[in-house]
């Protein structure tokens, strides 16, 4: 199953796609879902928070690494080789076809999107382990994202965009490369549901970023803590 440098592979394709999904895309979902919970307030995002940091460290460790990291990581780096060797070619009016356009933004943000969460995860995760804390809570998230002119409220809103769009068009593409969507009727029916989950998933994180800004934290010992990272 070697890939032989510069030459694609139908298996490296199909497990490309594949974890784009399960578990990338599942994760994403999940994550933004949880963060929503800043829209009811500080103790109810810091609770969901409590839960995570109650889990074992070797468990939570492992689930972070093999679980989420690697497929992760393959997702991103294999997606750099791909959109490397694509042929873009949207510029010529010949080509300003709706699916050729979708291809082109599919893997610009690709591109985009491994570089947002190289910074999000080096900020965030990285940052807390490494000055010996499990996770930042709310109070540290209202003051990262209200500090700075809104800059990196207004960095995070652009990055949900980016990979709302990346996923709900991945999955447009999963269908067609899975088999799933094969007539002309089927593909258009996933395009349509994928613009419209398009539409959720930026409003779901969007929404997530608004309940830091909007509500108060309420400081606890941990949460000072944390602001200082």
């Amino acid at each position: 199953m070697a890939m032989a440098i510069g030459r694609e592979s139908f298996f490296w394709h199909k497990l490309h796609s594949l974890s784009g999904i399960i578990p990338t895309g599942f994760y994403m979902l999940q994550h933004l879902t949880l963060n929503s919970f800043s829209i009811a307030g500080s103790e109810k995002f810091n609770g969901v928070i409590g839960f995570f940091a109650s889990i074992p460290t070797h468990v939570l460790l492992a689930l972070e690494i093999g679980v989420l990291g690697v497929p992760i990581l393959f997702h991103g780096v294999y997606g750099l080789f791909i959109t490397q060797r694509a042929d873009i070619n949207y510029t010529n009016p010949k080509y300003r076809f709706d699916r050729n356009r979708m291809f082109m933004l599919q893997r610009w943000s690709g591109v985009a999107l491994f570089l947002l969460l190289i910074a999000h995860v080096t900020t965030t995760t990285v940052a807390a382990k490494t000055s010996g804390h499990t996770a930042i809570e709310f109070a540290a998230w209202h003051e990262k994202l209200t500090g700075h002119g809104y800059l990196i409220l207004l960095l995070y809103a652009i990055g949900v965009l980016v990979a709302s769009y990346h996923l709900a068009y991945g999955i447009w593409n999963f269908c067609i490369r899975w088999g799933i969507a094969i007539s002309e009727v089927s593909q258009r029916r996933v395009q349509a549901f994928a613009f419209w989950f398009f539409i959720f998933v930026t409003l779901l994180g969007w929404g997530a970023l608004a309940g830091f800004v909007v509500n108060k934290p309420t400081l606890s010992a941990t949460e000072v803590v944390a602001m200082r990272l």
